[in-house]
């Protein structure tokens, strides 16, 4: 499955993190203020463990996207792990981090895009329903 485009691409990353329970989850449209992606998608975990499991999802759904992942840094017990999928970048925080750094202050020229909206799923459409139609009911012919 290709990804059509960046914001899909935002919307995978969110769900795949949600359903593993990512805090605080934020997405920030930087396309204005940036040259090198267009959207920073910001979530903490509860410690190095969730961390990890985070970015493995992540991978796991990028790869499923055939997305190309252009780095991930992540420094042993550092609190902070970065994903770079170009369009996308992904900043996995420790609650303790993620106040030291408040890179959502950094970027506050951002445009926050709704996580809920993105997490929503799509009504699916119900189908036409026929108008009822008279249906004669085929009685036997009596034999003689």
């Amino acid at each position: 499955m290709k990804v059509p485009n960046s914001l899909a691409l935002v919307k995978l990353c969110c769900r795949a993190l949600d359903e593993k329970k990512a805090e605080d989850l934020r997405v920030l449209d930087v396309s204005a203020q940036s040259s090198i992606t267009d959207y920073l998608v910001l979530a903490t975990g509860t410690s190095g463990t969730h961390l990890r499991a985070l970015r493995v999802e992540l991978e796991k759904v990028l790869d499923a996207a055939q997305t190309h992942i252009v780095g991930i840094e992540t420094a042993h017990e550092s609190g902070w792990t970065v994903m770079d999928a170009f369009d996308v970048m992904v900043h996995l925080f420790t609650s303790e981090n993620r106040a030291k750094y408040r890179l959502e202050n950094l970027w506050k020229d951002a445009v926050e895009v709704s996580v809920a909206k993105l997490l929503a799923v799509p009504k699916a459409k119900e189908p036409k329903r026929r108008a009822a139609t008279s249906r004669k009911k085929k009685v036997p012919k009596p034999k003689k």
